[in-house]
Order: C-alpha cells, then structure tokens, then sequence
C-alpha cells in the first residue's frame, strides 16, 4: 500500500449506530494508521437517541482511540448538513467524507493517488447500493434529471456522497453564505479539476431507503443550489399572459367580423383573458422578487453542536516532543540552551 506524508481528515457521519461503532470506527483508525503521516477521524453524531454519544465518549479515553474528534448534534438534520460541520472544522490538507454504512474506506489510497496527483476533488461512487423501494429509485431518477437539466449535473453520478477535497476546496465553499447547502453540488459545479472513480463493494447497511426520508433533502437542493424552477415559473407566467394577450385580440377580431356572436360573448372572454392576463403579470413580478429576495436572505444556524470532544491521545502531539540541547559556545564561561523540535 502507498504511504502518503500527508495530513488527512476524514469525516464520519453516524446516527444510532451504537452496536457497530467501535468495530467501525477500529476498522478506520486501522486503515488510516498505516495510510497516511498524520490523521483525524472527526466523528458527526447526527443527534442519535441510543447509546452512541456515550461510547464515543469511552472510545476517546486514554485506552480509546487517538486522533478521534466527536461533534454531537442536538437535533437531526440531513446528510449534506451533517457533513459540513465536519468539514468546517477539519484541519487536515484533504478532507475526505465517507458514510461508513455505504462507503469503503478501503479504496481510499486510490483517491489519494489522483488527489496527490492534482485533482481538486475525487468523487467515488460505489456501484453495489443499499436496498431501495420503488418509489425512491423513481423519484431520484426524476429528480437527477430535473437537476441535471438546471445545473448540467447528474447529481448521484456525478456528485455522490463520498469524495475528497483539497482544503482550498473547503475554504472556497466557505466563502459561500450557506455553505452547509451547496457544499454537495459546488466540488462538481465550481470550475475545479475533479476525477470520478467507481468500485463496488458490499456495503453494511441493512435497511431499505425510503422515499419520505429524502423528500425534503432533495426539494431543498433542487430550489436552493439553482434559479431554475423560479425562472420556469416567471416564464410560464409570461407565457400565459402573452396567451391571454393573443386570445383578447382574437376575441376582438371575431367581435368585429362575425355577426352571428353569441350576446355577451365578446365582453366575458375579454374580461377573463383580461384577468388572467393581470394575475400572469403579477405572477411574473413575484416570481423575480422571491428570486431576489432568496439572494438577500440570511438564513439562522442550520444545526447546532451541543457536544464536542477530542481523544486523549493525538498522535501529531505526541511526535512534537521537545528537548533542551546544550550548544558549545565559544566562550567556555558560558553555554546556549536551544529548543528541538521532533
């Protein structure tokens, strides 16, 4: 396996996973251990109501694991979200986030090799999923669509959960007034040099995902990372008033040139295209102002961390020991005191 001498941290996001986070969390540290010169595992756990805050607490301890970082949520939020405290508060030089129910941490080292190469952003998708209902296959396939036809991306394949960025990656999306929302499509969407990869490997969820669960993740990403669907809106709109317009003249016309025209038909098919005519046009000044407003908007915290602890041991600290060396001077009636650093 290749050695890279680099700082790398690695994000975990975990809910309820009391039973299986000691051997999964093992399992990483194990990896990453002989993959890299320095690491942190930074653990998100998205406001699990088992027992899992407590074992992380007991797997930071002195007999713990080292180089653990463990952010504890008080409320559940989504995957995306979830991730991003994660990022925001890495320190290594790439970050990788990986879902250790789906994910493999074991093709890591290939991704390393094209980040160290040059690439930005690896994207890793893995081939074998969890199990799904119809109804979820069908309504991600719809909405992969409709936000590859607003944002020229094919959202799963191009984009999937698991990926390493470089830190000027994270740093970019920080820029951003609601990093925690467009940190899933910006690596793909920024201009950045980006490598997709594939593998199949079985992963260790057991349960079948479900439409209900992913309802709102995906309608937050489809109208907050791009205008579209407002913009189809104010078309549409302006499509029906330029209907009504045409409809009004042609009832006009008929008005002027037929002479068997039912009495009072002129005057109701005007005075209904005249009317949604005007409801259009207001439909098209709401649509730019939402637009705009959406702009401005300032959005509260999307997550707080009520916890946040570190193992009792990091490796990198313990690497930094410092000696007192006595340097020969050149005077024997006095001596110099440096400090080195391991």
């Amino acid at each position: 396996m290749t050695f890279f001498p680099i700082f790398l941290s690695v994000v975990y996001v975990v809910r309820n996973q009391d039973n299986t986070l000691e051997s999964i969390l093992q399992n990483a540290s194990t990896h990453l251990a002989s993959l890299v010169s320095d690491y942190e595992l930074i653990i998100i756990d998205n406001a699990s109501d088992d027992e899992s805050v407590s074992t992380l607490k007991r797997m930071t301890q002195q007999s713990g694991l080292p180089n653990l970082q463990v952010y504890a949520l008080t409320k559940k939020v989504d995957t995306d979200t979830a991730s991003w405290v994660g990022l925001e508060n890495a320190l290594g030089d790439f970050v990788a986030v990986i879902d250790p129910l789906t994910d493999d941490i074991a093709f890591l080292p290939h991704m390393l090799e094209k980040a160290t190469d040059g690439a930005d952003v690896v994207f890793a998708n893995n081939q074998l999923k969890p199990r799904q209902s119809f109804a979820y296959r069908t309504a991600c396939a719809m909405f992969n669509r409709l936000y590859k036809f607003f944002n020229g991306i094919h959202l799963t394949k191009d984009a999937p959960q698991y990926r390493l960025l470089s830190k000027h990656v994270v740093n970019f999306i920080l820029q951003h007034p609601q990093p925690a929302l467009t940190y899933r499509h910006l690596p793909a969407t920024g201009g950045f040099v980006r490598t997709n990869m594939s593998y199949s490997a079985k992963p260790l969820a057991t349960h079948t995902k479900k439409l209900g669960d992913s309802i709102d993740r995906g309608m937050r990403l489809l109208l907050s990372t791009t205008r579209g669907p407002m913009r189809l809106v104010a078309l549409l709109s302006i499509f029906g008033a330029t209907a009504n317009l045409i409809y009004s003249v042609y009832v006009v016309a008929i008005s002027l040139f037929k002479t068997d025209v039912a009495p009072g038909w002129t005057s109701l098919s005007l005075q209904q295209s005249g009317m949604f005519f005007l409801i259009s046009l207001v439909l098209v000044v709401l649509s730019e102002y939402i637009l705009h407003m959406t702009s401005l908007t300032n959005e509260g915290p999307l997550y707080h961390v009520g916890q946040e602890f570190t193992s009792a041991r990091i490796t990198r600290r313990e690497k930094l020991n410092v000696e007192e060396v006595m340097l020969p001077n050149t005077s024997t009636a006095h001596k110099t005191t440096e400090h080195v650093t391991k």
